[in-house]
């Protein structure tokens, strides 16, 4: 089964990178762009919206998409995972939904920060740190 997820990528003025620690499966306790699963007959860029909402409490405008990975997830499971470039245009942050925790983090960081299978390889081979 293949399940359509998004990703936000998220950069502020001072070039740190929005990340969420994630509360649940897949991926407890490691650290990712906000995003999640397209519920059926949403786009694209509402998931991202909706998603960095519930789990940042910011909202964003959506730009161009900077890449896509797919990733095995339970049984059969095939999570196809598009990510966008996104600009924070209000809010304040703070984790929710399934966000344990919410941080900007500059790009030496990442290195130190346990983070979800092949995020920084991705992010670096899109260019977008």
């Amino acid at each position: 089964m293949r399940v359509n997820c998004v990703g936000a990528i998220i950069v502020d003025d001072a070039g740190r990178l929005l990340l969420i620690r994630r509360g649940h499966p897949p991926g407890e306790g490691l650290w990712s762009i906000p995003g999640g699963r397209v519920e059926a007959g949403e786009s694209d860029a509402a998931a991202v919206r909706r998603e960095v909402l519930e789990e940042t409490g910011l909202v964003v405008t959506v730009g161009a998409l900077a890449g896509a990975v797919e990733r095995a997830g339970p049984g059969r499971t095939v999570y196809v995972i598009r990510d966008y470039l996104a600009t924070v245009v209000s809010g304040t942050l703070a984790p929710g939904d399934d966000a344990a925790a919410a941080r900007w983090c500059a790009p030496a960081d990442l290195a130190r920060l346990p983070l979800a299978a092949g995020l920084l390889e991705a992010l670096t081979s899109w260019r977008v740190l």
